[in-house]
């Protein structure tokens, strides 16, 4: 399908948050009315977009209008393993799954942890076209955890890099990550640590408990990721820096980060889909489409997780997306690379978990899917926002009454390692829009040609204060 991008939609009868029905015109990038239905004013020729999903599905008032999905962590794999993915076809993936904003995580080769190399991920993002891509940085020059990348230079780079990670190694130096954690507060940036204490993980497979004493497999303990934790949220606290935990997993992490909250530490956490509801039971088949760092825990540890996620102590859902090729995944457990894609299924088992239990509302999805991730990667002025007249047209419209069957080899995404194959998951994205140009309609990503994308998002992102 070929969109131009001037082209003005009118959203009908959908349910802002989940609340009553209304009419959204989307004109200019911008949200340009919102009223009953039948009452606001629609340009002759509006793509009536609800309208087609309608006839589709039989029930407009299913149709749920959020602040376009953002991503805190995201494995674009470009450059060094575009045989895993591509940063045109992880954004693709990203729309599909609702997302208007990814950030790109570092552990690319070469890593990501120069000026040059992150201003040429986000010059691919923006080549691309489908959402906008923020580079993570690194913290340490090649992940190697020895000495500190360059902070400044990435930060006043065109890319503007607000976020530094070493995800798929942990900065297990207590100096070094006192000094980064120190350098960022110049520029308020953050750094996101990847909670992994490497000498009790040495050869690990999946959590360590009673599965992996039967299966036979090297334990993952989960005091590994609770210890880094707790020693750095007191460095946060001693330096007075902002500090981001990626994909906390255990039912002790979320009790370190609920007592650092208290104690007013500025403190953030997410927390991936696939922790939100898969188990470590599923390693017995030895599957390695469940390995993954972390690994899957225990059923209390989700338990705890999805409380925590509910009572506000974990701030976000990120996706932690890590496509691999078959010969990376189609192989024995224990040389199988760890990693799930989550992009295209990250909402639909946020509605099956919390939603759909009674434990959030919609508009606790667009917080901790939306407003809390665009908050912490600093890019709030243009994403996360309200769905109001005059913000940004960067919207997900999602089919809240449907069910799909997950496919991974029919997912848009490069890989087909997900977890969630074969299985039934409710909810499907109608629609994306990125400043109001549709990069999904009826639930297929909208193939605009490259100069109407490439054009329009670097006018866009000029005018935004790029």
């Amino acid at each position: 399908m070929s969109t131009p991008s001037t082209t003005t939609y009118v959203l009908r009868g959908v349910r802002p948050y989940g609340t009553d029905p209304v009419d959204v015109v989307l004109a200019d990038g911008v949200v340009a009315a919102i009223g009953a239905p039948g009452t606001v004013e629609v340009p002759e020729g509006a793509h009536e977009v609800a309208a087609q999903a309608a006839a589709q599905d039989g029930d407009s008032s299913g149709l749920v209008l959020l602040p376009g999905l953002v991503d805190l962590h995201t494995h674009l794999r470009e450059p060094g393993r575009e045989d895993a993915e591509t940063v045109f076809s992880g954004t693709r993936a990203a729309a599909a799954g609702g997302f208007t904003a990814v950030h790109a995580m570092a552990n690319t080769t070469p890593t990501q942890d120069t000026a040059g190399v992150v201003e040429q991920v986000y010059r691919l993002g923006q080549e691309a076209g489908w959402v906008d891509v923020h580079p993570v940085g690194a913290v340490t020059v090649g992940l190697d955890g020895e000495k500190l990348a360059e902070l400044g230079a990435m930060a006043d780079s065109a890319a503007r890099v607000r976020v530094f990670s070493d995800d798929g190694k942990c900065v297990h130096d207590p100096v070094l990550m006192r000094r980064a954690l120190e350098y960022v507060k110049a520029f308020d940036g953050v750094v996101a640590q990847h909670a992994q204490e490497p000498r009790l993980t040495e050869g690990a497979q999946m959590n360590e408990g009673v599965v992996s004493a039967q299966i036979g497999l090297t334990g993952w303990p989960a005091v590994a990721e609770e210890s880094i934790i707790a020693r750095d949220v007191l460095l946060a606290e001693h330096v007075g820096s902002r500090l981001h935990v990626c994909h906390l997993s255990t039912a002790g992490s979320v009790e370190i980060i609920r007592w650092a909250k208290g104690r007013g530490i500025d403190v953030t956490a997410e927390v991936t889909p696939h922790h939100l509801v898969l188990t470590d039971e599923l390693a017995r088949d030895y599957d390695p489409v469940f390995k993954v760092n972390p690994p899957l825990r225990t059923a209390a540890d989700v338990e705890a997780v999805r409380a925590g996620l509910a009572d506000g102590t974990i701030d976000i859902v990120a996706t932690d997306h890590a496509p691999h090729p078959v010969e990376d995944k189609g192989c024995e457990w224990s040389s199988a690379a760890f990693g799930m894609t989550g992009l295209e299924t990250a909402l639909s088992v946020v509605q099956q978990t919390m939603v759909d239990t009674g434990r959030m509302t919609w508009a606790d999805v667009a917080r901790v899917l939306s407003q809390n991730p665009a908050r912490i990667g600093r890019i709030d002025a243009t994403q996360g926002r309200p769905i109001a007249v005059g913000e940004p047209a960067n919207l997900t419209l999602v089919d809240a009454g449907a069910t799909r069957a997950i496919d991974g080899r029919t997912q848009v995404t490069a890989s087909d390692n997900t977890p969630f194959g074969g299985m039934e998951l409710p909810g499907r994205v109608v629609a994306t829009f990125l400043r109001g140009r549709a990069t999904v309609l009826d639930g297929a990503v909208v193939d605009t040609t490259s100069s109407q994308s490439n054009s329009w998002n670097n006018a866009a992102l000029e005018g935004a204060g790029r």
